[in-house]
């Protein structure tokens, strides 16, 4: 079997506001916008530990398979201890996803305040950002759920490999199956990395045009 990393790229662009933001429309915009990075934070956090666990169980498959029938309690203390790290991982991505909605929350706030814009060119800016945005959201969904498939089949070879009567057949079937769900799992990923990397071009694009005071960091 071969796990294959998930690591989600944010590319959040940094913005420093120089000035109070006051009624108008852009600027109660720049509110909800930079507020919902600051809640995408959680998700950020949880990259590391999801990549040290992803890499933590695929140490422990080698062991396994290194191992003969002989060593068939081994064989099942490790794989429980796969299992738990299954659960960990599940976890975390939990917990990444709470993080990304509570920020989509936030982002349709400025919803309203799109209407207020009286520029054109800003305005349509505005609902492109916004169209981006849920494009984003729903690639993340499709993410979430199938690298939820893919940690499923996990678990479910975990639980095989504790079977004395298992099969060389039944064990490559699984693993057929668990890398044709992370093959689906990167493509998912990848999308997801290209909405987000479109839409913080079209942020930091709206910020300009709206002439916001602020600076970025890359």
């Amino acid at each position: 079997m071969k796990l294959k990393h998930l690591s989600f790229i944010l590319g959040v662009v940094m913005v420093l506001f120089l000035g109070a933001c006051g009624s108008k429309p852009a600027e109660n915009m720049y509110t909800h916008l930079e507020k919902a990075v600051v809640l995408e934070e959680v998700f950020e956090q949880q990259q590391e530990p999801l990549v040290a666990a992803e890499k933590k169980e695929h140490e422990i498959y080698e062991q396994i398979i290194k191992l003969g029938m002989s060593e068939f309690e081994e064989i099942v203390e490790l794989s429980n201890q796969a299992i738990s790290i299954v659960q960990e991982r599940r976890e975390l991505i939990d917990k990444e996803k709470m993080s990304i909605e509570a920020g989509y929350e936030e982002f349709i706030k400025i919803e309203p305040e799109i209407e207020n814009i009286k520029e054109e060119e800003i305005k349509d800016h505005s609902i492109k950002l916004m169209e981006t945005m849920e494009d984003r959201i729903n690639s993340y969904h499709v993410l979430y759920d199938e690298y939820e498939k893919a940690l499923n089949l996990d678990e479910e070879l975990y639980i095989m490999l504790q079977k004395e009567d298992l099969t060389i057949d039944e064990l490559q079937e699984k693993i057929d199956q668990i890398n044709e769900a992370y093959e689906v799992v990167m493509k998912a990923k990848d999308e997801f990395n290209e909405y987000t990397e479109a839409y913080n071009k079209l942020k930091k694009e709206f910020y300009i045009l709206a002439e916001l005071d602020v600076t970025f960091e890359e």
